[in-house]
Order: C-alpha cells, then structure tokens, then sequence
C-alpha cells in the first residue's frame, strides 16, 4: 500500500504543527509564583480525595488513608511555599 506524496506531506506538517503547538502552552505553566503554588495546592487536594476514593471504593481504605495522607502534605507544602513567596514579596 503505497501512499500519496500529498497524504505524506499531510502527515509531516500535521506532526510539525502539533509539536510546536506544544512548547507554548507548556512555557506558560507558571509555577514559580504564589498563585501558581496555591493552584498546585489545590490539585494536590483534587489528587487527595480521588485516591481516598478509589481505594476505599476496591476497599483497601488504610492504603487510602495513607495515599490520602500524602497527597494532603503535598497540598500543605505547596500551600507553605505560596504563602512565604507572598510575605517575601510583600515586605521587599
């Protein structure tokens, strides 16, 4: 099955635009900010309560409790960090 040069040339450019189209999109993941680290708080704690339910839902719940525990220190610690970045800002 041969294909058509056109159907190739397709097939590259539409790679090319896709890989490119990734690195800005990326580039814009500010997590070094106050507000980039509360939302990485908050995902943490998205992260917490699903994993707590999942695995009570299979009925493994200390397993869930432990990766519930985890994920909430994450949370606390990315929470910590926003927290010292805008007291750093606000008193320079």
């Amino acid at each position: 099955m041969k294909r058509s040069s056109k159907q190739v040339l397709q097939a590259l450019s539409l790679g090319l635009v896709l890989s490119i189209g990734v690195l800005p999109a990326a580039a814009q993941d500010n997590q070094n900010s106050s507000s980039g680290e509360i939302k990485k708080s908050g995902s943490e704690a998205k992260k917490a309560g699903t994993s707590l339910g999942h695995n009570v839902k299979h009925g493994r719940v200390v397993r869930g409790g432990k990766h519930f525990g985890k994920h909430v220190g994450r949370s606390g610690k990315h929470f910590g960090r926003s927290t010292k970045k805008f007291v750093k800002k606000v008193i320079s």
